[in-house]
């Protein structure tokens, strides 16, 4: 069962280093704004994980009421960066989103012996120098903190984390710290 009280955001791990400049422009100059999410069953949605896509699409079109804001969800269970930037083309970049948000990391952890953490994020590095000449605003997003990433793939899940908040400020684009996010409301705040 899901913990339904309200979670705390934590300002100071959720706040963005950088401002989404074409997100903000489009919302001054357009009507019809896409926003696509990428990544793997934290977007695609599978079994009880409940994709944000949807929720996010709700809470910008309530914020934003004369504006037709859709979140476009590109998520595919399994996959990992080097598979999500291969599709990048159909995906991502043919949607011509103002913002994409890109969630990686945890399936280079998951099935470790499929993908080398270092290439993992070699790849997230090259996939984001691809987008850097397009007018998109990007959202990197780490990994979710769960239990079965603790315990013997700790040490692998928090360099991880780590190699993506290094290629997001190499990038440099903005970096969703859901790891740290989540941790803090598992171990400090009592959420389960």
């Amino acid at each position: 069962m899901t913990d339904a009280r309200p979670r705390d955001l934590h300002p100071e791990i959720t706040k963005l280093d950088r401002e989404l400049r074409y997100f903000k422009e489009s919302l001054l100059s357009r009507r019809k704004i896409k926003v696509v999410a990428i990544g793997s069953s934290s977007v695609a949605g599978e079994g009880d994980v409940i994709p944000f896509h949807a929720r996010l699409e709700l809470a910008l079109r309530k914020r934003y009421p004369d504006r037709m804001i859709d979140v476009i969800n590109r998520g595919i269970g399994g996959q990992e960066a080097p598979e999500e930037a291969a599709r990048f083309g159909s995906d991502l970049i043919d949607e011509a989103p103002m913002l994409a948000i890109w969630q990686v990391g945890i399936n280079a952890i998951y099935h470790r012996d499929l993908y080398d953490p270092g290439r993992v994020a070699g790849t997230i590095a090259t996939a984001l120098s691809w987008l850097k000449a397009l007018p998109i605003d990007v959202i990197l997003m780490d990994l979710q903190y769960a239990p079965a990433l603790l315990g013997a793939k700790e040490k692998d899940t928090r360099t991880m984390v780590g190699l993506i908040s290094a290629v997001a400020a190499a990038a440099p684009v903005n970096l969703f710290r859901r790891f740290a996010l989540m941790e803090q409301w598992v171990t400090k705040d009592g959420v389960d």
